[in-house]
């Protein structure tokens, strides 16, 4: 064999082993748990150095491998690793865990609701189904110098909703910053919006340079979502707003409009991906985020991120921050996610965040369909576009397709399905499914189609996201789907009008639960019920991105001011603004009382005095609302208080099987039950025979108050609480109770969880806390 061809065999044998090593470097998140405080920050950023150096083979490698020394208050790093080197850090004694950072893996979740929920007094106070707190805003001083965090896709610092006039100077203990970049410069915070950073080394890492024609290299946002999240919690009131084509008018505002604001932008657009379709939010980055927000002094976080399938409390980075945010009392509010209606689809499980589902407000956008023999069919929409008032032929997706269009996608009007042969001239009706609505809109109109009718399968009920297309169009839900289909179906030569839209308050039953939101049972730690609470998440009307359109098409040039949004991403700034309004009335609560507060005082009832149901008419159940829709003005005085420290959660990870959660703490050597976490809910799986579970509540309302226990026990189950009248002589006393939970062998199925509750009263305050049981 000659020299070159001897040189190339080995060239080839060489090269699969460079490649692997190569290819198989992926970012992981070392965790060490707590800072000990006796180290500077140097000194912490050389310590994570060389536990990189005992696992590299340079000190050039451990420093180019690096990406984030999470410093601050968070004690990690996250690094360019192989599966091996990965392995070897995880099994050092100092190390709590290794996880990995999955690309794709978190996403966002994505005005007439404060005054559904009682915070502002609108026309009537009648309308108003929450009254009876109306001077909360002012007992709270609308938020004043309390700062929330958002970790989201960056601000638009130019809307009106976030002006500083009249606001006093920043608090002297905010330690953040305001960081320039493409442009954003310091002009650009004020003393609303009092700091800004932006976060994607593991964005970069992962896709390569940011694209600087898809979003911008600074605090600024280029999706919308990040603007309309901050201002849902802390916008100023700004009078005559309105959604594109005049929907919805009348007086934008935060929930608590005078709170500080701090962004932290860690989500991104997707290279060559329609921004209609998401972005996403790598965990280093967030966390990253999360470690400079503690550190920078917020008070509350509001999170409308969440992950595509439940995780472990270990691997996802929300829940790793979230808890050393919770040592410093950081109030952490999460959006439970819109992979509902399927059953165990929870995000953002951890019992130290609030999880908070979607539900509606009293507001519908309504867009009727008239029908060729005459049947109107109720639909909404808030597309400005307007159809002439004149019969049209109306067709199914599915008959004005191309020929390659597989059958099962046929009705769906997915990019490129449509025949414009077919579908010119044409009302299109399509059905919701897959791709997202404001595309198929587009794809009709590109097809030639006059108008569009979105129409909902069973699944998604009558729940109807409200959108902004790009051509005359409505929605329906899935009782008006069905009449449409049946009339196309049985007329020769079907015919529809789509008729002009208008705002419709105070519309009834509301609220009901949105088909999105993601459910329970929590499948991470079943003896933890999630979501905690909902609020509202449907067509939600807020501060928009001039940065792009409404609908997030290219196609679409359009730009606005307020736009109309639905998703758990809307109803998790609407919890995270009244537990500002709760921080500021009660400074010294904990992070765990004030999320008791919100949840103990959930109401369960419609503005109809009925019980809360789904999108479809059937009644709701804790695992789609948790402790049920909050009301801020009842959370201010809650009577009892369900508190729990850091070490009460410490305890609750060694019970869920966590050993070192953060050292030098040690776990005992017989860990409690997880649902003897004194949480405001309890949740029993799997029981066999009886279960006794221990609660803690402590008095904040009157010094000497009584207060006695109700049960509603879960169908097939019996339920005793001992004692079952708590006496209190004092402010901030402590009673503890027992929850005995009793199997009835006759009627309680296996495997499927019955709901009950169980309520202290006083007299004046009504402490109610929900129940989930299944049985084996």
């Amino acid at each position: 064999m000659g020299k070159f061809s001897y040189f190339l065999v080995l060239l080839l044998l060489l090269l699969p082993v460079s490649l692997v090593s190569c290819v198989e470097k992926k970012v992981y998140i070392v965790y060490f748990g707590e800072h000990s405080g006796e180290k500077t920050l140097h000194e912490i950023e050389k310590t994570h150095h060389s536990y990189l150096l005992s696992v590299k083979g340079s000190e050039e490698e451990a420093a180019s491998s690096l990406l984030y020394s999470y410093k601050r208050s968070i004690n990690g790093f996250s690094a360019l690793l192989t599966p091996e080197e990965a392995s070897d850090l995880s099994e050092m004694e100092e190390v709590v865990s290794v996880f990995r950072s999955e690309p794709r893996k978190y996403s966002l979740q994505t005005t007439r609701s404060w005054e559904f929920v009682g915070l502002e007094k609108g026309e009537k106070e009648e309308h108003n189904y929450m009254n009876g707190g109306g001077d909360l805003l002012l007992k709270a001083k609308y938020g004043k110098d309390v700062v929330v965090g958002l970790l989201d896709s960056g601000i638009w610092p130019e809307s009106k909703s976030f002006s500083d006039e009249g606001m006093g100077p920043i608090p002297k203990s905010w330690k953040g910053i305001c960081q320039t970049g493409v442009a954003f410069n310091t002009s650009h915070c004020n003393n609303k919006l009092i700091g800004a950073r932006y976060y994607l080394k593991g964005f970069e890492n992962y896709y390569g340079k940011l694209n600087e024609t898809e979003d911008y290299r600074s605090p600024r946002d280029k999706d919308g979502h990040g603007t309309h999240t901050a201002s849902t919690v802390g916008g100023r009131r700004v009078p005559n707003v309105s959604a594109i084509g005049g929907f919805g008018s009348g007086t934008a505002s935060g929930g608590a409009p005078l709170v500080r604001l701090a962004i932290y932008k860690v989500c991104w657009a997707i290279p060559n991906e329609s921004k209609a379709d998401g972005n996403t939010c790598f965990t280093e980055d967030m966390l990253a985020a999360m470690d400079d927000a503690i550190a920078d002094g917020v008070n509350v976080l509001s999170i409308s991120i969440g992950t595509r399938e439940p995780t472990a409390y270990a691997d996802d980075g929300i829940a790793v921050g979230a808890f050393h945010a919770l040592k410093r009392d950081i109030v952490v509010v999460c959006s439970a996610g819109n992979s509902g209606p399927a059953p165990s689809t929870l995000s953002n499980p951890a019992p130290w965040i609030l999880t908070v589902g979607a539900s509606s407000v009293d507001r519908k956008f309504v867009g009727p369909v008239k029908l060729g023999d005459g049947m109107t069919i109720e639909g909404q929409t808030i597309t400005p576009h307007r159809m002439q008032q004149k019969m049209y032929p109306l067709v199914y997706a599915e008959d004005v397709i191309l020929a390659d269009v597989p059958k099962n996608v046929s009705g769906q009007c997915l990019p490129g399905s449509l025949s414009p042969q077919k579908a010119k001239g044409k009302i299109v009706f399509c059905l919701r499914g897959n791709g997202t609505r404001v595309g198929k809109g587009l794809e009709v109109k590109r097809a030639g189609g006059v108008g569009y009718i979105l129409g909902n399968s069973p699944a998604n009920g009558e729940e109807i996201p409200a959108d902004p297309h790009v051509l005359p169009a409505t929605a329906l839900g899935s009782t008006g789907a069905i009449k449409i289909l049946n009339y196309i179906n049985s007329t020769q030569n079907p015919t529809a009008t789509i008729l002009p839209a208008r705002t419709v308050l105070n519309y009834k039953p509301a609220p009901f639960m949105a088909t999105f939101t993601s459910r329970g049972p929590n499948i991470i730690e079943p003896n933890i019920l999630k979501p905690d609470i909902t609020g509202p998440g449907l067509n939600i009307l807020a501060a928009w991105s001039e940065a792009i359109a409404p609908t997030k098409l290219e196609e679409d040039k359009r730009r606005v001011k307020y736009n109309i949004l639905s998703g758990t991403s809307m109803s998790c700034p609407h919890v995270a603004a009244a537990a500002a309004l709760l921080k500021a009335i009660h400074p010294n609560w904990s992070s765990a009382a004030i999320r008791s507060a919100l949840m103990t005082t959930a109401g369960l009832t419609n503005n109809m005095g009925r019980p809360i149901s789904d999108a479809s008419g059937q009644i709701a159940d804790p695992f789609q609302y948790g402790s049920g829709h909050f009301r801020p003005t009842k959370a201010a005085d809650p009577g009892l208080v369900y508190d729990a420290s850091y070490t009460d959660y410490l305890v609750f990870l060694c019970s869920s099987g966590i050993t070192n959660p953060d050292p030098p703490f040690t776990c005992p050597k017989v860990a409690p039950p997880t649902n003897d976490l004194n949480y405001p809910s309890v949740a029993i799986a799997k029981l066999n025979g009886t279960v006794i579970v221990t609660r803690t509540v402590t008095n904040v309302g009157n010094a000497k108050s009584v207060y006695f226990s109700s049960v509603k026990p879960p169908l097939g189950y019996s339920v005793k609480i001992s004692p079952p009248v708590l006496f209190f002589s004092k402010v901030g006393e402590k009673k503890s109770f027992t929850i005995t939970v009793k199997k009835k062998m006759s009627k309680a199925d296996k495997d499927e969880y019955k709901f009950g509750w169980y309520t202290w009263r006083d007299g004046y305050h009504v402490v109610r806390s929900p129940m989930a049981v299944s049985s084996t």
